[in-house]
């Protein structure tokens, strides 16, 4: 079905999310990369961020039922919507970026609590979508302290 090949480009970021190594992180450096090239205000993250949140709890809750699998590494679109929150509103330089991106890997792997249990008390798209979700915010909260600390 053709509805079904979009969901699954949209979940997967086209060939992205079929990455050999890391899809995840492959997922969060085509978000940095597209971060980097379009340095998108604000309200413009904002309206994005909430785009692709949507579409990612539609797409990817489908796309899990057809593959039969949780939350399929294949499934990035999470990852590209995590790392956007973690430089929404931080300001803008390839060092933030940078940054953001690492910590944002740093808690999508080790989910801290609650984030484990985030993705396992929300069934289909919201769960996939909602772990990432939570790891940008502490990602965000982690570059904002250390961006404080660096201003001393």
């Amino acid at each position: 079905m053709i509805r079904d090949e979009l969901f699954k480009a949209l979940a997967t970021l086209g060939p992205v999310g079929y990455s050999p190594l890391a899809p995840g992180t492959a997922g969060s450096a085509v978000s940095c990369l597209l971060y980097l090239l379009l340095r998108p205000g604000g309200p413009t993250l904002l309206l994005i961020i909430s785009l692709m949140f949507g579409a990612g709890v539609l797409v990817s809750g489908r796309v899990e039922r057809l593959l039969r699998e949780k939350d399929s590494s294949c499934i990035v679109v999470d990852e590209f919507v995590g790392y956007l929150v973690a430089v929404f509103l931080i300001p803008f330089s390839v060092t933030n970026a940078v940054l953001a991106f690492l910590l944002f890997r740093f808690f999508d792997i080790i989910k801290p609590v609650p984030i484990r249990s985030v993705e396992r008390r929300f069934p289909g798209g919201v769960g996939v979508m909602a772990d990432d979700l939570l790891a940008g915010v502490y990602a965000n909260l982690a570059l904002r302290l250390i961006l404080a600390v660096a201003r001393g």
